[in-house]
């Protein structure tokens, strides 16, 4: 008998983050052996002192084990860890955290955490049930639109060509080559997002900026000339929103600038008085100089990559006053922003961006980019607050990538169900509901080589240029592993985002192997229609909008779930094994609706190897 599992609702009611003042209901299973005449929950809220909350006895469970329950609610904000003493006429006994949200009696386990946010905290409804597309906008599409103002040292390529990655191919300027993809390019190819139902646009950076990857931003109120102008993104994004119901976000690379821009200006190429060029300037105290002017913080280490000091006053009043940048470009179209390296945005700065970006508009969305489980990320010396309902709305979804890659590739069902519950049973489910779903990006091997090609970590880009193509074999298996990795991206709580090109089986390994031309003219046409079918589907279901995740069967390297909310039922199951596997469903079923795959059979759901099905229900 199970003493407690905080992922299951017989034990606790709410398997998510609560809001301020929301009880909880906890139950704990005693052995009768045990002879307990009290029991309390132990909470200490972080860095506080615990506190003591006595149970009460509910009754027999069976004829040897008792309940013991209790509500809790919390009226602040924040990360609270549990545990539960018993008194014994042995002396006290303690119920922790054995893993898996299993609790038993082990002296060196360790506490549960319950996240508790502001009752107060919403993120915007129009991302939830949608789908994100992740463009790198010099490499999407080339309008042909003639450009001014592009700097002539700029080397131009030809479209399709293999991205430079050798340092002669680079003459000692690395990043320096383009495609010439631009906004008016993403314009011409709305129609084609809108057939993969796709009802928001991530942009890879697009201000002025002297590499192709424009994370080094030169001026943050300017489109980067070879990508187009201000008018061409306000006609980019009304059209998208307007014609087909497409929202754009941008990426604010707010921790660093190049060294090469209008606000540091190392080789005076702008006509501003840069932090570089005196100590006069308006920008100097934006960053951090260690011996001025040469000796100079830069992000990683990086000399092209100057930090700023985020808790500057004139830089913040810069980025969030009524004419700053966030809002300049909300104004312009934008419906929010993805934060470039959310970790090292210190608190000051995060909850300023979020009152000046909800205060031009409260349904913009703002996404941190924090690789790891964001409730317990620790920077600045201290747990980030992302989450409690004054910082962010949502994070890319690191650990639910890794979750489904290592799944499809390893076919350890048990450890996919775990990684996917420590996420939703510590995130708000305002936040679950508009995580970024992301399987590869423009920082990863595409998703096709994670799955079917060799591992690039610890290997240099010779090594990854000699592998960055799948033979034939490995691309056929790779085609199937990434539809299996599609399916649970699509269904899985939170929000599918597609690198560009993914959809059509665009491989290669990381930067810059993954970030090649668009390859309009050669796409795996399996995986397009896979990935409109599973957008169709999206958009035909509103249980992927807020539904439940509810774990039916996690075994025998098959995994099945229910995505459930008040009006309706999806049932997912993929099969990774050799064997067949049989699912016992209810009745209910029997009249389901076929979305993919096999219906069950006399009240079973057959799935055979390497299969799977997607059901529906009407409540």
């Amino acid at each position: 008998m199970t003493v407690f599992d905080s992922r299951k609702t017989e034990y606790k009611d709410k398997i998510r983050a609560v809001k301020t003042d929301e009880p909880v209901h906890f139950r704990i299973v005693v052995p009768r052996s045990m002879s307990c005449s009290a029991a309390s929950l132990v909470v200490h809220k972080d860095g506080e002192s615990p506190c003591f909350y006595s149970m009460f006895w509910a009754g027999m469970c069976g004829d040897g084990h008792e309940y013991w329950e209790l509500h809790f609610s919390a009226t602040t904000s924040g990360l609270y860890f549990y545990h539960f003493e018993l008194e014994t006429p042995w002396g006290k006994s303690f119920i922790r955290n054995v893993g898996h949200g299993v609790g038993d009696f082990a002296p060196d386990g360790s506490d549960f955490q319950q996240t508790v946010y502001d009752k107060d905290f919403k993120t915007p409804d129009w991302l939830k049930g949608g789908i994100i597309y992740q463009i790198f906008p010099d490499r999407f599409y080339n309008s042909k639109t003639e450009k001014t103002g592009v700097r002539k040292s700029r080397v131009m390529r030809e479209w399709g060509g293999e991205p430079y990655w050798k340092e002669e191919q680079m003459n000692g300027v690395w990043n320096n080559d383009y495609f010439g993809g631009d906004l008016k390019g993403i314009e011409q190819k709305l129609p084609y997002l809108a057939d993969l139902s796709v009802s928001c646009i991530y942009l890879n950076p697009i201000f002025e900026a002297n590499s192709n990857h424009r994370y080094d931003t030169a001026d943050y109120e300017r489109i980067d000339p070879l990508l187009g102008t201000e008018e061409d993104f306000k006609a980019l994004c009304k059209k998208a929103k307007e014609k087909y119901g497409i929202r754009i976000i941008l990426d604010g690379v707010f921790s660093h600038t190049g060294c090469d821009s209008k606000y540091f200006n190392l080789y005076n190429n702008y006509d501003t008085v840069g932090a570089y060029n005196s100590k006069e300037s308006p920008y100097y105290p934006w960053y951090k100089f260690n011996s001025y002017p040469d000796d100079y913080k830069s992000w990683w280490g990086i000399k092209l990559l100057p930090e700023l000091i985020e808790e500057n006053e004139s830089y913040r009043k810069y980025m969030f006053s009524k004419n700053g940048i966030l809002r300049k470009w909300l104004k312009a179209g934008a419906s929010g922003w993805r934060l470039d390296v959310a970790d090292e945005l210190p608190d000051i700065f995060l909850d300023g961006l979020r009152k000046a970006v909800k205060a031009q508009d409260k349904d913009a969305v703002i996404i941190g980019e924090v690789w790891e489980e964001a409730t317990t990320k620790v920077a600045y010396g201290e747990k980030r607050r992302y989450f409690l309902g004054d910082q962010l709305d949502s994070v890319m979804n690191y650990p639910f990538a890794e979750a489904i890659i290592n799944f499809v590739r390893f076919k350890n069902a048990d450890s996919f169900l775990d990684s996917i519950m420590n996420i939703i049973e510590k995130y708000p489910p305002e936040v679950t509901n508009v995580l970024m779903n992301h399987i590869g990006t423009h920082d990863t091997a595409r998703a096709i080589t994670r799955l079917a090609g060799d591992n690039p970590e610890g290997y240099g880009r010779q090594w990854q240029y000699e592998h960055n193509k799948l033979s034939a074999e490995a691309y056929h298996l790779g085609v199937s592993m990434l539809k299996r990795a599609a399916l649970l991206q699509f269904t899985l709580p939170g929000v599918p985002s597609i690198y560009y090109g993914d959809e059509i089986g665009m491989q290669g390994m990381k930067d810059p192997f993954n970030r090649a031309c668009m390859e309009w003219d050669s796409p795996n046409s399996e995986l397009l229609k896979w990935y409109k079918r599973l957008g169709e589907i999206r958009r035909g279901c509103k249980v992927f909008e807020k539904g439940e995740f509810i774990p039916v069967y996690f075994a025998q390297q098959a995994t099945v779930f229910k995505r459930s909310d008040n009006n309706s039922e999806v049932l997912v199951a993929l099969n990774l094994g050799d064997d067949t596997v049989r699912i016992p469903l209810d009745s209910e079923w029997e009249s389901c609706y076929t979305l993919l795959g096999n219906i069950p059979v006399n009240g079973t759901l057959y799935l055979e190897p390497y299969r799977y099905s997607l059901l529906t229900i009407v409540k």
